[in-house]
């Protein structure tokens, strides 16, 4: 391999799960990166919700490297101080007794549907396994989560799925009534379902949820991998909709691009969790603990917070306007920095061309689904690059309108 390696290399030497764009960052500073060529790129995807500070923010940078030259792995043999502090800070800040550290919201969300099921099985019996999920979630892509998760093309193919999970409709609590009983352990949801399209919940449907699971002895999880630390301009969504769940996940922003995830849960549940059911090799690692405690402290602000409520507002009069124009979205929707912009009926399924697009443009998307153009840049994006990028984005638009 040459000094510097390709996207050809790519092909040749990685298992082809992931088909990644030609460009190749290699340097970000705050919500802009470069490529090989030294080519700028505005980040308005902010690594699908993980860079909540952007790239290399000087207070992640400083925890990280002070960290660095102190201790950096143990096993769980023992503990250690950062992540006693971050467990700490995390049932300081939410509804929490205790907190599960381990290393991405996947393993958050097996630790979840883990807890639910020992919790039930130790209070009510073998009989109480059921889950109920919702139809185009997404949970992670352990065995487990993708078969709670409710897009079955992530669990096709890999032979038969666990029993005792059913899937009721988003934002429809009468499909949730119809599936709920006695058995059932646990309903696992989105505040927000993010990769099923950036599809806010509505506040009844959560508040119904919670009196369900009240009336049938069930728990509920809320995973907010995706809508946690700061995404919808709270620490958690949750805190939005006056609704506590039993269990909550949270990764993603959480680490601010370090490999961190929590499951957090109350001390009526967390003792089902006993020594030797559950554990991660990484999970409480003093480096990503430190890491994951400066974001933490540094997100869970009023100026940071309320610039993400800003920042929303001015996303979407952006998009708003470009649509005015050019007529290319069907709606424009989310919570905080991370909104969904679905094609309209001309553009059916052609979000993932307008990615591609807006990239050669100079700015980084994603996509939810094949109709909903994602954008979740960091949290603290200055407005001199929402508006660059967004100039930049237009310029795609443009281009995908002159095809048509």
């Amino acid at each position: 391999m040459s000094e510097h390696p390709t996207r050809a290399d790519f092909d040749h030497y990685m298992v082809p799960n992931y088909a990644p764009q030609q460009v190749i960052p290699v340097h970000g500073e705050g919500s802009r990166l470069w490529d090989q060529q030294g080519r700028e790129y505005i980040d308005f995807a902010g690594g699908i919700a993980v860079n909540g500070l952007g790239h290399c923010h000087p207070v992640l940078v400083e925890a990280l490297t002070t960290q660095a030259n102190k201790l950096w792995h143990l096993s769980n043999v023992y503990t250690n101080e950062p992540a006693l502090k971050l467990a700490r800070s995390l049932v300081e800040r939410t509804f929490a007794d205790k907190v599960y550290l381990c290393s991405s919201g996947g393993e958050a969300n097996e630790a979840a549907l883990k807890l639910a099921r020992r919790w039930a099985h130790d209070h009510h019996g073998e009989h109480k396994h059921r889950i109920v999920s919702f139809s185009q979630s997404f949970h992670g892509r352990t065995f487990f989560t993708v078969s709670v998760g409710g897009q079955p093309k992530y669990s096709q193919g890999f032979g038969p799925v666990p029993e005792g999970i059913v899937h009721g409709q988003y934002n429809n609590l009468d499909s949730v009534r119809e599936l709920i009983d006695d058995d059932t352990c646990a309903v696992m949801v989105e505040p927000m379902q993010g990769e099923g399209g950036i599809i806010p919940a509505v506040p009844e449907f959560l508040q119904g949820l919670r009196e369900l699971c009240d009336e049938h002895n069930a728990l509920l999880i809320f995973d907010e991998v995706q809508t946690g630390v700061g995404r919808t301009g709270s620490l958690y969504a949750y805190q939005q909709f006056g609704v506590t769940p039993d269990i909550l996940t949270s990764a993603k922003s959480l680490g601010g691009g370090f490999p961190v995830g929590a499951m957090l849960t109350t001390d009526r549940v967390a003792p089902a969790m006993a020594v030797g059911t559950h554990g991660s090799t990484y999970g409480g690692n003093p480096l990503a603990s430190a890491v994951a405690l400066a974001a933490v402290e540094y997100i869970d602000t009023p100026e940071v917070l309320d610039g993400v409520k800003l920042r929303h507002d001015q996303c979407r009069e952006h998009l708003e306007a470009i649509n005015h124009r050019h007529s290319v979205f069907r709606e424009i929707r989310g919570m905080g920095l991370l909104v969904g912009a679905e094609m309209a009926p001309d553009y059916e399924g052609r979000a993932k061309d307008l990615m591609a697009l807006a990239l050669e443009e100079g700015v980084m998307t994603l996509i939810a689904g094949p109709n909903v153009l994602r954008l979740a840049p960091s949290l603290v994006i200055p407005e001199e690059d929402l508006i660059k990028g967004m100039r930049r984005l237009e310029h795609a638009v443009t281009r995908l309108v002159a095809d048509e």
